[in-house]
């Protein structure tokens, strides 16, 4: 298929973009491809369409068309039918003038997305939606050059339209920056760890610009490397090459000296956005950088008016359309630095233009870290007292009026927890939107096997997330581990040596991770303890093969056939050879260590990913701990332990995009650690799963707004607060209802009365489930069980009787079932699961016997268990409450009645305890999961959560407990 052909359809759809709606796609393509007599029609196309790969740019173009199409709100064109809808498609479809095969095609091969997009939370007060559909089409300059970008890097239109829709929410929860009413919006953008969040805020200023925000201040954390790294990225994606030029004749080479990047890799190489604008000679907007790679903000003395908002008519605010859309914009990125921000603030305060009339918006890039106040309420003296960088923020919002203030973080509970009732401080009142999890991303959870129902020994690298990927290291001090994970480092990076041969796309970077210590002290001990590992390791002797092909065999080789995908991976160690020397060489010459922190003694040289190829293993501590990507990380040696979830979390730089090396990752940690790593993973998922459980809307109403998910948030790990104390604010769930949602509370006494008096509880349990019978789980598991049925007053009593570590953390659930009468549940199934060959048994109040279950607690010192029940067991109980039709049970069949839910009970013993046997209820704990049947709400409102303040007037005390799920 000629060029000219795909020209004239990607002619066809910018002219159909250009006019907001869907049209005959083969008539305007003919129209555009006239000159070249280009004919088009549907077996033409479809032909091209199943020649190209899903990527290319005709199809990237046809697909973003389509999504686009797909989820306009209102237009005319539209005929009332719903955005996402197979309605909507028909007739884009119909407009589009193709026939039955090609619209199969694009059903196929172009599909709209099932999920709605990202998850929201807002409050509709003050909110009005003037962010249309033809707004963006009048206004989208800066956007369609950031998506073609997006586009000529390989993104997929899913990702794009994905991108698109997100940042389209975002803009339109802002205010109106030409309206003449001055509001001030504040939101929070949650994405995940190294998820691609610089991308998200690059669109949403994109954007930002186009609607008419003329100041834009990026805050980028407190490292000067995390400012670079936000600058560069800014400047080439979005700024541009004839903004950073600002009228130097690029053939100029005296003029060019003065450019920061004359010396970057890709701006020799004409990667950075061109705009093939003159903004000189149009009406567009340019963009004004106040802020360089190497220079953050400075005062701007004789150059003040770089910071002027001059107006077209003077007569006019300097909001109005005429003025604001030809006004050009300037941008800021800024460290979190209180002698940076002050400059600003002194600044902004010098200029003539009205700062009450300026459209501002300020992005805050980990908005939880400095951004928060922390300074403790018992030490204020009159009036609230502030922390250096919120009390510049508080300025900003204060004395900007038409401030709007996005905050992005991965970890939001520092955010959640900040004081509603202050009002210039950055609670996200107005929307909260969590970011879905992007395709391609490896993160957290792809460490873990949450749930498994597999036995240790049926685990694999094909289905065991954790064999496949994590080495545990039992003593950090052991070279031999550390010489395994270097060894590891030089055979990843022969295989990506290896699959660039084979035709993958070049590998920029090579990295591994060695992070023990915050202190600069000890990185100078950590990088000589590495510089004599790696020559101690031989790699250019005959002496390291047989290490290296152990390795490889027992590790590197099986992941790579089980996880690797399309992805070339050598059919042995003798064919990988040929590239491991060359991966040395990249690594070890001249030095295979870059250190990253503050001590210029030891520090040779930057870790520069941007403007240079680099294979090294880097150390450092907090530099690397938040926002700084670590780019082709695929190695990570790490033992540093932290105390709040939110921080660990941050550390995690292994977590990120991993394309055609997804299986090469590796991360050493301790077993500890990993623990710790997987109560965060379960905060996270429980946290999103309920702003998703809460964020549709009821009567038109939001169930939750911003100021209410506090209480969402949970601690899977006692020791491990999700976030400082000292960000903690008062506040607690009244109720949780969770009908067809499984509760089980793990923070269970360890004193033998409470576990006596507990036991004692659940006698009526006890002798109700006098019937044995075989149960059936997922797939062919089968087991034997004791079951019985109680009242649903008879579950309250004995639920109500129950001792606790943290009585609060299982009262909502109680409030809850207290509240739900015989209309919506009227007994419970009580399920005693069995093992089939147990090891121990025990009698309880003269029943049984039972099968006694063996778990953790998540440490030595913690009551807590880290979970209570089987997935395997979780069949059974959900057929008897009717979540599923299901007849493979008929046992769990002649269970199920209408308006009964399942309790499913574990006697559980520590899990290095003695063994048990006969009667002893003073050393077994009776766990158990609840789950009630899914229409046992309490009202027809369909809420699902409500709230309280511990102590209204006292917001600022730090919680002392946090719901326990």
């Amino acid at each position: 298929m000629t060029d000219s052909f795909t020209k004239a359809y990607l002619a066809a759809l910018a002219m159909m973009e250009q006019n907001g709606a869907p049209d005959d796609i083969h008539e305007t393509a003919a129209f555009a491809g006239r000159r070249d007599s280009v004919v088009a029609n549907d077996a033409l196309l479809r032909s091209r369409l199943e020649q190209g790969e899903t990527n290319d740019v005709l199809h990237t173009r046809l697909h973003l068309a389509l999504s686009q199409w797909d989820r306009v709100a209102d237009a005319p064109w539209t005929n009332g039918t719903a955005a996402h809808s197979p309605e909507r498609r028909d007739l884009i479809i119909r407009l589009l003038g193709v026939d039955e095969l090609t619209a199969k095609i694009f059903t196929d091969r172009l599909p709209y997305p099932d999920d709605h997009g990202d998850t929201v939370i807002a409050t509709r007060a003050n909110w009005f939606p003037w962010y249309t559909d033809e707004h963006k089409q009048q206004h989208a300059f800066y956007w369609k050059h950031y998506r073609e970008l997006l586009e000529r890097k390989g993104w997929g239109a899913a990702s794009i339209d994905a991108l698109d829709a997100a940042t389209d929410e975002i803009i339109g929860r802002l205010a109106d920056p030409s309206s003449s009413g001055a509001y001030q919006s504040k939101g929070l953008v949650v994405g995940y760890v190294q998820s691609g969040k610089t991308a998200n805020f690059t669109g949403v200023v994109a954007k930002a610009v186009d609607a008419g925000y003329r100041l834009i201040i990026v805050l980028t954390g407190m490292t000067n490397l995390l400012r670079r790294q936000t600058q560069r990225r800014l400047d080439m994606e979005l700024v541009g090459f004839e903004n950073i030029l600002r009228g130097v004749d690029p053939h100029d080479q005296e003029a060019l000296d003065a450019v920061d990047y004359q010396d970057d890799e890709d701006w020799l190489a004409e990667r950075f956005l061109r705009h093939d604008v003159r903004f000189e000679d149009s009406d567009l907007p340019a963009i004004h950088r106040l802020t360089t790679y190497e220079g953050d903000y400075r005062s701007l003395r004789q150059g003040i008016e770089s910071l002027n908002f001059p107006k077209a008519d003077k007569k006019l605010p300097f909001y109005a359309p005429t003025n604001l859309f030809p006004a050009d914009a300037k941008v800021a990125v800024v460290k979190k630095n209180s002698t940076v921000l002050s400059k600003l603030v002194r600044d902004l305060h010098r200029i003539t233009a009205k700062l009450t009339e300026i459209p501002v918006l300020i992005i805050d890039d980990e908005s939880d870290q400095a951004s928060v106040n922390t300074s403790n309420p018992k030490k204020w003296q009159n009036d609230r007292e502030r922390t250096a960088i919120n009390r510049h923020l508080s300025t900003l919002l204060r004395e900007l009026p038409r401030a709007q203030y996005v905050g992005y973080t991965a970890t939001p509970f520092a955010n959640v927890f900040v004081d509603p009732s202050d009002a210039e401080d950055i609670f996200p009142k107005d929307f909260l939107i969590a970011l879905r999890r992007p395709p391609g991303y490896m993160g957290a959870i792809d460490f873990h096997d949450l749930d498994a129902e597999l036995e240790e020994g049926e685990r694999s690298f094909a289905n065991s997330r954790e064999k496949a990927h994590v080495r545990f290291v039992d003593d950090a001090d052991d070279d031999r581990l550390l010489l395994r994970a270097i060894d590891t480092f030089v055979l990843t990076g022969a295989m990506k040596l290896y699959r660039e041969a084979a035709g993958a796309p070049a590998f920029r970077h090579h990295t591994m991770l060695f992070h023990e210590a915050m202190r600069t002290a000890q990185h100078r001990e950590q990088t000589d303890r590495v510089r004599r590992l790696w020559k101690q390791a031989g790699y250019y002797s005959a002496a390291s093969r047989d290490r290296l092909r152990k390795l490889f065999d027992e590790d590197i080789h099986s992941v790579s056939m089980a996880r690797g995908g399309e992805d070339s991976v050598p059919e042995s160690f003798d064919e990988l050879l040929p590239h491991i020397s060359d991966a040395v060489a990249r690594i070890g010459q001249p030095d295979p260590v870059i250190v990253v922190n503050s001590d210029q003694d030891i520090v040779t040289e930057d870790a520069d990913f941007e403007q240079r190829s680099i294979w090294r293993i880097i150390v450092g501590g907090n530099n690397l701990s938040r926002g700084f990507t670590i780019e082709g990380l695929t190695v990570s040696f790490f033992t540093r332990r932290s105390a709040a979830a939110d921080t660990m979390m941050q550390m995690g730089r292994w977590f990120g995009f991993r394309p055609h090396y997804r299986d090469l990752v590796r991360l050493y940690i301790s077993p500890k650690l990993y623990e710790g790593f997987e109560a965060v993973v379960r905060d996270e998922e429980f946290f999103r799963a309920e702003l998703q459980r809460y964020s549709t809307l009821v009567d038109g109403r939001p169930q939750v707004t911003p100021e209410d998910v506090l209480p969402l948030v949970s601690q899977h790990a006692p020791w491990l607060r999700p976030t400082a104390a000292n960000k903690m604010y008062n506040a607690e769930m009244d109720e949780r209802r969770s009908p067809g949602i499984g509760i089980e509370h793990t923070g269970y006494p360890e004193g033998a009365a409470d576990r006596r008096a507990n036991v004692h509880a659940f006698s009526p349990l006890l002798a109700a489930a006098d019937q044995k019978v075989v149960l059936h789980g997922a797939g062919a598991v089968r087991y034997p069980a004791y079951v019985g049925t109680v009242s649903h007053s008879v579950l309250l009593d004995t639920l109500s009787q129950l001792r606790w570590v943290d009585d609060e953390g299982f009262e909502p659930n109680l409030r809850w079932l207290r509240r739900l009468g015989p209309e919506k549940i009227e007994d419970w199934a009580v399920l005693f699961p069995q093992q089939n060959n147990p090891n121990e048994t025990c009698t309880l109040l003269g029943h049984g016997p039972f099968s006694v279950f063996r778990r953790k607690r998540r440490t030595e010192t913690s009551p807590y268990f880290a979970v209570v029940s089987e997935p395997r067991h979780r069949h059974a109980a959900e057929r008897i409450v009717g979540m599923n039709s299901s007849s493979d049970d008929p046992e769990a069949v002649s269970l199920a009645a209408p308006r009964r839910g399942a309790i499913t009970v574990y006697p559980l013993v520590e899990k290095d305890a003695p063994a048990v046997s006969g009667p002893d209820p003073e050393r077994i704990v009776l766990g158990f999961r609840l789950l009630a049947p899914p229409d046992a709400t309490v009202r027809l409102d369909g809420r699902l959560v409500t709230f309280k303040a511990k102590n209204a007037r006292n917001r600022e005390t730090a919680i002392r407990g946090v719901v326990h799920p």
